[in-house]
Parts: C-alpha cells; sequence; structure tokens
C-alpha cells in the first residue's frame, strides 16, 4: 500500500468539502440566493435589471451587491468562476395571469437563450432554474421542450418537478412552481431527488403582525361596505378581484403576485380586530419563506415591496432544493467520478 488510512481520508475530505460558488441571475431582491446559501453555496455574482431591488438587494448582500444591467450586457468573459447557474428567468411570458406569449414575448420570453450563451461559455457543473407552472404546458408543451433541448445539447442531465410551498416549504401559500436542475455528470444527475413533501404546520395567524399601521385598512375607503359584507371570517385570506371578492377557503393565501397592492387584482385581504385590511410587505415575505432579519428599505414605496415579494421565490423550498443539489454534487458516487485523476495524482506522489 502506498499510502496509509490517514492520508486516504485526508485526499478524500479536501475533495469532498468544496465550497460551490453560484451565480444568481434574474436575481430580483435575492430570494434563490437566500435559500442556497443557507445550503451552503457562496455567491459570486448578481444581476438584474430592475433598479429598484437593487435598494433592497443590496442592504440584505453588502459583500457581493446587485449589478443592474441587460442579462445580454452581462459578458461571459468577465464572469468569475462558478459551479452552479442559478436563475428565475422572467414568468410573464409563460404564465396564465400574462399573454402567455412565451418566447415571442422579445426582451423577457427570449432572456432563456441569455442563460443558454453563458451556460455555453462557463460550463458550470450544475444550473438550477425556476419559473411558473404553466411553462411546462406552454404552447402544448413545445416551450419546454425546447428549454431541455438546448439544456440537454450542452451536456447537462435534467430533472424537473413542480412544488407547492405550502407542500415543501411549509409556508401557508399555495404557490406552484416549475423548478428544473440540471447537472453535468450522470452521477450527481442520479443520485439527485427533489425533496419529500411536509406536512403543513404553519397558519396564516403565525404570519400576522399584531401592530398594523392605519394605512393598510380599508375603513375608510370607498370599497369598505362591499369588503364588509363579503369579508367575514378572521381565519380566511380573501382577494380583492377587481369588481368582487373571493374567498380562499383552503386556509391559506392564494399565490402572491407582482401586481398586488397596485391596484390589480389578487389583493391578499385578511379582517383583524381593528378591520378588514391588505397583508403587510414583512407579511408577504414570511408567507415566502423570508427571515423576519431579512432587511426591507424604509425609503422604498409598498408598491415596489409588493411587486419584489411576489416575483420573488419561497425561500424554503429553494433551500430545501439546494440541499439536495449538495448532497448529488457531494455524493461519493460523484465526487469519485469528478475526481480520480487529481486524487490518482496526489496518490502517487505519496508512493
Amino acid at each position: 500500500m502506498y499510502y496509509n488510512e490517514f492520508e486516504r481520508d485526508f485526499i478524500e475530505l479536501k475533495f469532498m468539502n468544496h465550497k460551490y460558488k453560484s451565480i444568481d441571475l434574474f436575481a430580483g431582491i435575492g430570494g434563490i440566493r437566500v435559500g442556497f446559501e443557507r445550503a451552503g453555496f457562496e455567491t459570486v455574482f448578481a444581476n438584474d435589471f430592475d433598479a429598484y431591488c437593487k435598494a433592497t438587494y443590496d442592504l440584505n448582500f453588502e459583500n457581493i451587491p446587485l449589478t443592474v444591467a441587460d442579462i445580454a450586457e452581462v459578458k461571459s468573459k468577465n464572469l468569475p468562476d462558478f459551479d452552479i447557474l442559478l436563475g428565475g428567468f422572467p414568468c410573464q411570458p409563460f404564465s396564465i395571469a400574462g399573454y402567455r406569449r412565451g418566447f415571442l414575448d422579445t426582451g423577457r420570453g427570449d432572456l432563456f437563450y441569455e442563460i443558454i450563451r453563458i451556460l455555453k461559455d462557463k460550463k458550470p457543473q450544475a444550473v438550477f432554474l425556476e419559473n411558473v407552472k404553466n411553462l411546462k404546458a406552454h404552447d402544448g408543451g413545445r416551450t419546454f421542450n425546447i428549454i431541455s433541448e438546448a439544456l440537454t445539447d450542452l451536456g447537462y442531465h435534467l430533472k424537473s418537478q413542480i412544488l407547492n410551498s405550502m407542500d415543501y416549504g411549509n409556508v401557508p401559500q399555495n404557490r406552484e412552481r416549475l423548478y428544473i436542475v440540471g447537472f453535468k455528470s450522470m452521477a450527481a444527475h442520479n443520485v439527485f431527488e427533489f425533496p419529500k413533501p411536509l406536512n403543513l404546520t404553519k397558519k396564516i395567524s403565525e404570519i400576522l403582525d399584531e401592530n398594523v399601521d392605519k394605512k393598510y385598512y380599508y375603513n375608510e375607503s370607498i370599497l369598505y361596505p362591499q369588503l364588509l359584507k363579503a369579508i367575514t371570517s378572521r381565519n380566511t385570506v380573501y382577494q380583492w378581484r377587481r369588481v368582487y371578492v373571493r374567498e380562499n377557503k383552503s386556509g391559506v393565501c392564494p399565490t402572491l403576485t407582482a401586481n398586488m397592492g397596485t391596484g390589480g387584482h389578487n389583493v391578499p385581504l385578511i379582517k383583524d380586530d381593528k378591520g378588514i385590511r391588505k397583508l403587510t410587505p414583512r407579511e408577504c415575505a414570511r408567507l415566502q419563506g423570508f427571515p423576519d432579519s431579512f432587511k426591507l428599505p424604509k425609503g422604498l414605496p409598498d408598491t415596489k415591496l409588493y411587486k419584489q415579494f411576489g416575483n420573488s421565490v419561497t425561500v424554503s423550498v429553494i433551500g430545501r432544493v439546494a440541499s439536495q443539489i449538495v448532497k448529488a454534487l457531494e455524493s461519493k458516487e460523484n465526487v469519485y467520478r469528478k475526481t480520480d485523476s487529481k486524487k490518482d495524482q496526489l496518490l502517487r506522489t505519496l508512493a
């Protein structure tokens, strides 16, 4: 034997304790980043087109601030090396709530190809993408097939699944999203599994604040008589649907959207001791699994914060998927295959 057991363990630990680096594209306010950093990833670059997101992002992530630019302006040669690309690319072109124009929605739907460009140039070990549930069925499944084929052509082995936040993130929000995970290594792909569902234990009452500013109440609004007639339960989240109130009897909040709080439909409403009000931005953050330590800029209008959390992701779901990705990358099957040549070189030096 050319080496002792201590030396073997040292070599294997050296290759199994790698700090995986990620880039955060279409980052928004950093929901995907929060989830992946919980799992041990290190963010080395972040980008989004929305300048308003920068105030929230930079307040929470001072070490790697948000680069505000069109993704087409992000040159691969200027990016640091990374192990996984993270991207919650624009969902409106594929959403049931939008026009569902898909790749025809120039400037949004075609941004997926910027992801392909960066993956082709940088060749990271893995890719993680998030989008609306309808992406899988859009255009009779052709859109998803195009995305899958493009990633497969680059050598990524894919797994995808639709996860509901209330089933996989233990948050009382009915939010179904499509998650796509790809690995260059077939060994990692074979080991990877999406997380198992959880029992929902958190209730709407647990995310609500007791002392809420009066600006969130409708008591003096011309809508108040109509709302008062329709909103009767304190254990239910309601929605203002432009001209009527919809009761959500499932005991959870409906999907948070980017247009809530801006005069559009789907504004989540509740009844408490002081009257009828909409959810606050902080309460929306909790429904997305953000910790209370996540800071909200004081100078940013609520309309922007509502949009940011409606556009964001459920952090608790992301964190669970990210942990599964780590397990796959750190699995013995993948580590041995990935590091064989380097490990053999080290072992030979001990002969």
